[in-house]
């Protein structure tokens, strides 16, 4: 059953960080990339460049979400992303990796949405 919770918290998470890239002026060009090597959770663009968002959803009790975004996981989002590219034959793309970061109430509903802009280093 906590499987289950933690993966809708998931998946409302990546709906509220869509909606929010859209209200800012992004177009979102995919969802939940999956390879073997891990996923990519939205890939947006924003006019030239090509942006690949983690997101993480934590209950508020829990932690800060931006605590899940370790070094490795960094690490992680940039090679994914430069994997991307190079399926799609954009391997001199202008990209960045963004992160949002939300915490949410018990009721369901957002506390606060972070989104932390070229976060992840490679």
């Amino acid at each position: 059953m906590k499987h289950d919770n933690r993966r809708e918290l998931g998946r409302r998470g990546e709906e509220l960080a869509a909606e929010h890239l859209r209200k800012a002026g992004y177009r979102i060009l995919d969802r939940n990339v999956r390879t073997r090597y891990g996923e990519i959770d939205l890939v947006a663009q924003e006019g030239a460049c090509l942006v690949f968002v983690e997101v993480r959803t934590v209950r508020y009790a829990d932690m800060e979400p931006e605590e899940s975004v370790t070094r490795r996981k960094q690490q992680r989002v940039a090679a994914l992303s430069r994997r991307y590219l190079q399926q799609h034959g954009q391997e001199h793309a202008d990209w960045r990796a963004d992160v949002i970061a939300i915490a949410m109430g018990d009721d369901g509903r957002p506390l606060r949405l972070e989104h932390y802009v070229n976060a992840v280093e490679e």
